[in-house]
């Protein structure tokens, strides 16, 4: 039996917000936004170049979801993206005005740096030392 992980969803408080940040300020490419209906949508972006797993943006709906917006792991980072060029990727995150909150560090492992989403969600962005686990 074979499986991958195909989707994460991502609460989001508006989904053209939302798909603004991810598609003009982190270059993901749109894979679907189908109309489901009462203002519902099916949203999914992805990094560009990658056929893995991908975001589906999930507007909030309910004091419940709303308040898990910018906090779905309770302040830790959340998502792993990784790059094949840290520096280049940390000049186009700065020049979006991307939130950097921890500068590119070089770890045993790699380099990484830590964004914040547009809800304030982090992320590590990693460069690997060598092809192999992911790590952070």
């Amino acid at each position: 039996m074979k499986h991958r992980l195909a989707l994460v969803a991502l609460v989001v408080r508006d989904y053209d917000e939302a798909v603004a940040f991810y598609r003009d300020r982190l270059g993901f490419e749109v894979v679907e936004d189908t109309p489901l209906g009462e203002a519902k949508r099916w949203v999914v972006v992805r990094p560009p170049g990658s056929d893995g797993c991908a975001l589906l943006l999930a507007r909030a709906v309910g004091p419940e979801q709303e308040a898990a917006i910018g906090n779905q792991s309770g302040g830790r980072v959340f998502l792993f993206l990784h790059t094949d060029d840290i520096a280049r990727d940390h000049r186009r995150l700065v020049g979006q005005d991307v939130r950097i909150v921890r500068p590119p560090e070089v770890q045993p492992w790699g380099t990484v740096l830590v964004f914040a989403d547009l809800h304030g969600n982090l992320w590590d962005l990693i460069q690997p030392a060598t092809p192999g686990p992911i790590r952070s």
